[in-house]
């Protein structure tokens, strides 16, 4: 045996070939065929499913597998085994890669995986597939539905002994629900994921509308929705993103300033940008600080845990602003990046850079062609079906001659053969009677056929009509969309704001001059506070609502209080609670906004501390003397709160009982209001303000209305005095299903004027304020107050209301999205006493 290293001569019948070829145009077709293969088969995703080839082939692997979410876990090392052996022959570490994104919730809006065991984080890999678990997600199989239908085309996988979809039949807009991100050869994408329930909003709109333009489309996709939540700033960038396919905007951590010591504020991040960890921000941070490049930081904790999510806690130096020190960290951190869109896919095996209707479109083509040949393929099986039923019949009507034909036969063939001359009947029916067992040929058996047959001609009747007609098609691929997002759909996580609003001063605590204004407070939980007592958007400053400026870009006021800009105001919570909160804290709107935005206002989350599930209802004045306030509760109580100040910052105003909470509060004037009820079951009751007896904060209120078994209350306000001779007060109300997904259901509205409805005692049952239709029977929201109403969608875009009728009890309007908060031009009260340190006019 030679030794290693040593060239051995050639066998003497060795004949040597030399092929003299051109680098160049070698170096070319290799190159080429290189990109291809990393363009078609690795990077890109289709348009029609969102999916590249490797997680395509893991959602299939993982359906041939049985791996439903119903059934358990297994080990992740067999998935990648059986995609990597059977459809996807390059490396384990890519496909475990795959794997593990699409079951992370930080990385997917909509995860397709169920994992089990440590996944990673943001900031860390996650453990080998030898050691985690994994399964269908529901939406997989939402995405893998009815493909055993011929509903896609397959194809032969890499060595031709199996087929393997080339599409998904996706009944899930996957490619803008999760987004993308891919580099391939001379181009790359980067798609941001959007809210389910606003995109198939839109796919729905566009299905009815086929011309509708891109800002018809952004009125139910105003922007992305991350999965890591945050704000999104600049919405310029997302609207060119839009239009042409590129575009940027900013993605900003959300912050609130607490005091995290009893000496000491804080700057407290809950949320960071997409794509951004905790490791990465303290990193950048400590560095900075080392560097001398950022002053003001005391400390730096990072609390995050799987119980209360992420939590970076940066304390404050004494005598250093927290705003201007945020503000800074915006600018020398990650926590603000900038998200490049780059919305290229394969349409029809071609990379295309697709604006928003071009992605909508590419999707509701598929969509039409998967449910076409799944309707074609059901037909088919229909028709076979029903071809075998009437051959049975035929055999049951004559059954004794069928037996006689087959018994007088020598073979099976001949029998065949007899049968179909007798009884002229095909091969397949002929077959099909030889193979009846005995125990069908009974009255029951014949009957349950009878059924069978006219539900097999009832249904062809009905694929037939759907094939034949276009209209219904896109009507059924409409309503399996709005199922879908009844079924999946989750809210809107992140905050779009129009602008980030002008940076504080760094150098010292802002500021601001004592002067009167207005706190507002939106629907969508932003703060602001006005320049002046002007009223807003150039209305009056006495709360008799002539403004036409309550309805912001995105969102609507559905509180106001007059105060002063170094004033205090209280926060009326869902949990009973009044909290202080600074006017200075609050961003203050442009003096001369026609109509003002409250995008790139503060959060109310960012300033104030809200318990799990609690939700800020109202501003109120912080007043010692006047008639205090009025609280009503989810299970029908009302109460009037004594007015006190106390010197802390926060105090309970009711002892709820298990299981209720406050649905609406508010400041009253002088006490002569009317107090108004409408529960879930269509009621409404209003009664005179003096009829409560004011208590104090430790008291449980009295009964206010009287509930049905099962009803809640949807509202709770209050109308000015002599409320008989105000016209324009309204009353709103939107009806749907109780077993909706909440804020899926668009329901119908109607608006109707309040002098319709009649006074009724306290503690009764009110009159009927709307009627429910078929497929209805609650109310998903109500409002009172003056008109005319605004109402706003979840995603704070605007949805218009029909006009006011003068029926009580009619039925409601379809509207075209559902609705998320309801208010009047100025809100539904408008407190106008003031805050500390004094009164002021007007």
């Amino acid at each position: 045996m030679a030794r290693r290293g040593t060239r051995q001569p050639p066998p003497e019948d060795f004949e040597e070939h030399i092929v003299d070829i051109d680098v160049g145009e070698e170096m070319r077709t290799s190159f080429l065929e290189y990109a291809y293969s990393v363009i078609y088969s690795r990077a890109l995703p289709d348009a029609r499913d969102g999916l590249k080839p490797v997680q395509r082939r893991i959602l299939y692997t993982m359906t041939d597998m049985g791996l439903r979410p119903d059934r358990g876990h297994v080990k992740s090392a067999r998935v990648v085994g059986e995609v990597m052996g059977r459809l996807h022959p390059h490396g384990d570490g890519a496909i475990y890669d795959a794997l593990v994104r699409m079951a992370q919730t930080w990385s997917m809006r909509l995860p397709m995986v169920d994992g089990h065991g440590n996944f990673g984080s943001p900031d860390d890999p996650p453990a080998a597939m030898r050691y985690t678990e994994c399964r269908m997600a529901p939406p997989a199989t939402a995405m893998t539905g009815s493909i055993d239908e011929e509903t896609v085309d397959f194809r032969p996988n890499y060595d031709s002994r199996e087929t393997e979809p080339s599409v998904l039949p996706s009944a899930i807009p996957n490619l803008l629900v999760n987004g993308a991100t891919g580099i391939a050869v001379g181009m790359a994408t980067n798609i941001p994921p959007h809210n389910l329930v606003e995109v198939v909003a839109a796919l729905r709109h566009l299905v009815d509308h086929p011309d509708a333009d891109l800002a018809a489309l952004m009125r139910f996709v105003p922007g992305p929705d991350l999965p890591t939540g945050g704000k999104i700033i600049g919405l310029d960038g997302v609207e060119d993103a839009y239009a042409t396919g590129r575009g940027s905007f900013k993605m900003r951590a959300t912050a609130r300033i607490e005091q995290v010591t009893p000496r000491r504020k804080g700057i407290v991040v809950s949320e960071l940008p997409y794509g951004v960890g905790t490791e990465r921000v303290v990193e950048r941070i400590k560095s900075l600080v080392q560097a001398k490049k950022l002053q003001g930081i005391a400390d730096l904790k990072d609390l995050t845990d799987r119980e209360h999510g992420l939590r970076l806690v940066i304390e404050v130096k004494s005598g250093i602003s927290p705003e201007a020190l945020l503000e800074q960290l915006y600018r020398q951190t990650p926590m603000e990046e900038s998200f490049g869109v780059n919305a290229v896919a394969l349409v029809d095996g071609q990379p295309r850079t697709l604006g928003l209707k071009e992605l909508l479109e590419v999707y509701l083509a598929h969509r039409y062609d998967v449910v076409r040949r799944r309707s074609t393929y059901r037909r088919g099986k229909a028709a076979d079906r029903l071809h075998l039923v009437e051959g049975r019949l035929l055999a049951l009507l004559d059954i004794d001659e069928v037996i006689q034909v087959i018994r007088g036969s020598d073979d099976t063939g001949q029998a065949r053969e007899r049968l179909m001359g007798v009884f002229d009947l095909s091969t397949i029916q002929a077959d099909d009677i030889l193979a009846i067992p005995l125990r069908s040929l009974t009255r029951f058996s014949r009957i349950e056929l009878e059924g069978q047959r006219d539900e097999l001609t009832a249904e062809i009747a009905e694929l037939d009509a759907l094939l034949a007609d276009e209209a219904r098609l896109r009507a059924k691929v409409s309503s399996e969309l709005a199922e879908v997002a009844t079924t999946y759909g989750t809210p809107r996580r992140t905050v779009l704001l129009g602008s980030a609003g002008p940076a504080p001063s760094a150098a010292a605590p802002l500021e601001v001059a004592d002067e009167p204004c207005w706190a507002l407070l939106s629907g969508d939980g932003l703060l602001a506070r006005t320049a002046g007592l002007d009223g807003v958007g150039g209305g009056p400053a006495d709360g008799s609502g002539g403004s036409t400026g309550a309805r912001s870009r995105h969102d609507v006021v559905v509180s106001a209080v007059a105060t002063t800009a170094r004033g205090q105001v209280g926060v009326l919570t869902s949990a009973g609670r009044l909290l202080r909160l600074d006017v200075v804290d609050l961003s203050q709107l442009p003096a001369t906004a026609a109509e003002p935005t409250l995008q790139g206002c503060v959060p109310l989350k960012e300033l104030l501390s809200l318990g799990r599930d609690e939700r800020a209802l109202a501003l109120a004045p912080l007043a010692a003397d006047g008639p205090g306030l009025a609280l009503g509760t989810r299970q029908g109580v009302v109460k009037r709160v004594n007015p006190e100040v106390l010197g802390r910052d926060e105090w309970p105003l009711i002892t709820l009982k298990d299981d209720d909470e406050v649905v609406g509060a508010v400041a009253l004037d002088d006490g002569s209001e009317e107090l108004c009820f409408v529960t879930s079951d269509a009621q409404l009751l209003h009664f005179a303000a003096d009829a409560v007896r004011p208590q104090g904060r430790s008291g449980g209120g009295i009964a206010g209305v009287k509930l049905a078994a099962g009803a809640t209350v949807r509202f709770f306000g209050t109308l000015p005095g002599g409320w008989q001779d105000r016209e324009g007060d309204v009353v709103v109300t939107v009806s749907g299903s109780a077993t909706a997904l909440p804020g899926t259901e668009a329901g119908a509205a109607k608006v109707t004027p309040f002098a319709e409805y009649p006074a009724k005692g306290r503690a009764t049952g009110g009159v009927r304020c709307h009627r429910f239709l078929k497929g209805e029977d609650t109310l998903l929201a109500a409002w009172v107050g003056p008109g005319p109403a605004r109402a706003a969608a979840d995603s704070g875009v605007p949805v218009d209301l029909p006009p006011a009728e003068g029926r009580r009890d009619g039925s409601g309007v379809p509207l075209p999205q559902p609705v998320a908060s309801l208010a009047g031009p100025l809100a539904a009260r408008v407190a106008t006493r003031v805050s500390p340190p004094g009164p002021v006019e007007g």
